[in-house]
């Protein structure tokens, strides 16, 4: 290693170091504003946060999360995004592990203890708008018309990079998504699926 190739590296782990205290006193502060009840985290990078009057979000103990590039550089990098709604709940278990993942929650989305989700992953409890198209037009109507369904993850499973968790599913305990899929129905607990649309791949 050359004198300029030593300089280089330490000059960007004292960086990395000052950004990241940095970084975890700011969204410390986002959190606690949010109204969102936690514990001990550790985050490499800042969150985009939006908890609505009357929503509900809460964290267990250990939770980790990866934000933008720095935090996750595998590709398509962003923030964790967490929206939660007026009168929905958010909740996450304990020993969660995230990176780049945007949560979306209209009612209600639980996940359980022990999960790692992949960067880049979407997990959303609503449709966003009306199916009808008259309905849509009307941005009152549009709202009013949406569907929302739980979604609940359980323990120990994990969530391939790039997938989308769509309303009303249901993820069994221990069970894995592979990359880039789209989950549109529940899976059992114990199994492996992928796919876009998801198909069963084996049991564990």
């Amino acid at each position: 290693m050359t004198l300029f190739e030593f300089i280089f590296r330490l000059l960007r782990r004292i960086k990395i170091e000052i950004i990241s205290i940095i970084n975890r006193m700011y969204t410390y502060f986002i959190l606690k504003g949010n109204g969102i009840n936690f514990k001990n985290f550790k985050s490499n990078g800042v969150p985009f946060v939006a908890v609505s009057k009357n929503g509900n979000f809460e964290i267990g103990i250990d939770f980790k999360m990866n934000n933008g590039l720095i935090g996750n550089p595998i590709g398509r990098p962003q923030p964790c995004t967490f929206v939660v709604d007026s009168n929905a709940h958010l909740k996450i278990g304990n020993n969660v592990g995230i990176s780049s993942t945007a949560i979306v929650c209209h009612l209600s989305i639980q996940i359980g203890d022990n999960v790692k989700i992949g960067g880049g992953t979407c997990i959303y409890d609503t449709d966003f708008h009306a199916l009808d198209k008259k309905k849509r037009m009307n941005s009152k109507t549009d709202m009013l018309n949406k569907a929302d369904k739980p979604v609940i993850i359980g323990n120990n499973v994990f969530i391939g990079a790039h997938s989308t968790i769509l309303k009303g599913v249901i993820i069994g305990e221990n069970s894995i998504i592979g990359a880039c899929s789209v989950v549109s129905k529940s899976i059992p607990s114990n199994e492996i699926w992928a796919g876009n649309p998801i198909k069963f791949i084996k049991k564990l």
